[in-house]
């Protein structure tokens, strides 16, 4: 089963609600700019998942200061057209933190999402600012994890909140309950990125935004050793094409078990997607 964790769905006729203007000019380093216009439907993405043999995408609601770009809503006509093949993942107003446990509790409780992501240089808060805290505590209550971005931003923002240490490595001090997947791989700290990991049962990474060709050396060393299970396969669809993407993963040199850990069992179990959850107990 091939899941990818960080994908979002293409509304279409929203470019100006793109999170930010350079969002356009990091797709287009990628030669995937002209899908940000276009819509998608629950089905057509089925589609083009069945042919690169994807079984099931984890889509982003995005909120950027000032509006919805994607919403809670707008994701859940997608879980609830193929419940079986996507998942989705809240966004909230960080301005609003009463506002944004609400919402929260409304996407997992009434829409089904399995988790909240936050991207930190939107709001040019590192994860650690007190504004996160009421939606992390809200998180363990819900059984969600908690995504976020780490490593340095494609958009013209600062960078800074993107460290693993010291914004992640404070949060799973405070909350060991708290499950965290870092998105992005965290270059050019991916050594951090790996650090936190390793040294936190509660805290996982995702490659997208990368193709595997490009993926660290020692993050690819970790996956296949005394990481694994730890790392999560992901695109930043439509950025990355999945078929371009699955392609490259031979190139890894995974070991069988370190792939299907890669591919789909470690997110089926941080977001119980099947029968077995992330345990702290057992990681323990």
């Amino acid at each position: 089963m091939i899941i990818d964790v960080w994908a979002q769905p293409t509304m279409g006729g929203r470019p100006g609600r793109l999170p930010m203007p350079e969002i356009r000019r990091l797709f287009e380093k990628s030669g995937s700019a002209d899908l940000i216009d276009t819509p998608v439907t629950p089905g057509e993405l089925v589609t083009l998942m069945d042919a690169a043999g994807v079984d099931m995408l984890l889509l982003s609601a995005w909120h950027r200061p000032g509006g919805w770009v994607i919403s809670n809503d707008d994701v859940a006509t997608f879980t609830a057209a193929y419940p079986d093949r996507f998942a989705g993942l809240a966004a909230v107003n960080l301005a609003h933190p009463v506002a944004a446990v609400a919402e929260l509790r409304r996407a997992v409780e009434e829409l089904g999402f399995v988790g909240l992501r936050m991207v930190p240089w939107l709001w040019e808060l590192p994860p650690d600012h007190r504004l996160y805290y009421p939606l992390y505590t809200t998180c363990v209550e819900l059984g969600v994890p908690f995504c976020t971005q780490v490593g340095h931003t494609g958009p013209l923002k600062p960078s800074e909140t993107g460290r693993p240490v010291p914004y992640l490595d404070r949060i799973a001090l405070d909350l060991p309950e708290l499950v965290i997947v870092g998105g992005h791989i965290g270059h050019p700290w991916t050594d951090e990125m790996i650090g936190v990991a390793w040294k936190h049962d509660n805290v996982f990474i995702d490659t997208s935004a990368y193709l595997p060709r490009y993926y660290p050396p020692q993050l690819v060393h970790f996956m296949n050793t005394y990481g694994r299970g730890k790392v999560m396969f992901g695109t930043n669809w439509p950025q990355l094409s999945h078929d371009r993407a699955l392609a490259q993963v031979d190139e890894l040199g995974l070991t069988p078990d370190a792939r299907e850990d890669f591919l789909g069992g470690a997110a089926r179990r941080v977001f119980k997607l099947g029968a077995e959850g992330w345990d702290p107990e057992k990681e323990g």
